[in-house]
């Protein structure tokens, strides 16, 4: 039964105390933000939108979220800004040749490098996984990397 005069129980036995916050995984974050839609929580495919807040979604999940009129909508946190169509931007995004992705096996008997990433720098070369800030330009949908942008000097598309 315990406490029957054989032990004496100290302090950390008796007293909780606060639980430990968890910590988010950085990582996890990353993929999250870079690799699926903000929306649906769907694998981003062609055509790749973005808002103004640089978050990342399927064109046509948006379209469903703008042409959902019931009154029992649920309301999308991610997307309560986005009020029509014009305030996305569809980008124009540079494949990366190193990318095997969905070519390969997809029954799950391979391992997934989630640092890796589907699109690039066009200028820079550089992955786009969320290590280094990328960019795009509203008037195009041009997608470069920050470093990029200061290297250019210019707010001008290179195309």
């Amino acid at each position: 039964m315990g406490c029957d005069g054989g032990t004496i129980p100290k302090r950390h036995e008796l007293v909780k105390g606060p639980r430990k916050v968890e910590k988010v995984d950085k990582v996890a974050e990353l993929v999250a933000r870079w690799f699926y839609c903000a929306l649906s929580q769907e694998k981003l495919r062609r055509p790749i939108v973005a808002c103004e807040l640089g978050r990342l979604y399927n064109k046509d999940a948006i379209i469903e979220y703008l042409l959902d009129k019931s009154p029992d909508k649920t309301p999308m946190e991610s997307a309560s800004h986005i009020k029509s169509i014009k305030n996305v931007t569809e980008l124009q995004l540079v494949e990366n040749p190193a990318w095997g992705g969905d070519k390969e096996s997809i029954k799950g008997d391979k391992y997934d490098d989630l640092q890796a990433a589907r699109f690039i720098c066009p200028v820079v070369g550089l992955e786009m996984n969320g290590r280094h800030r990328f960019c795009f330009l509203r008037n195009c949908g041009c997608v470069f990397s920050e470093r990029a942008l200061k290297e250019i000097k210019a707010e001008v598309c290179h195309k």
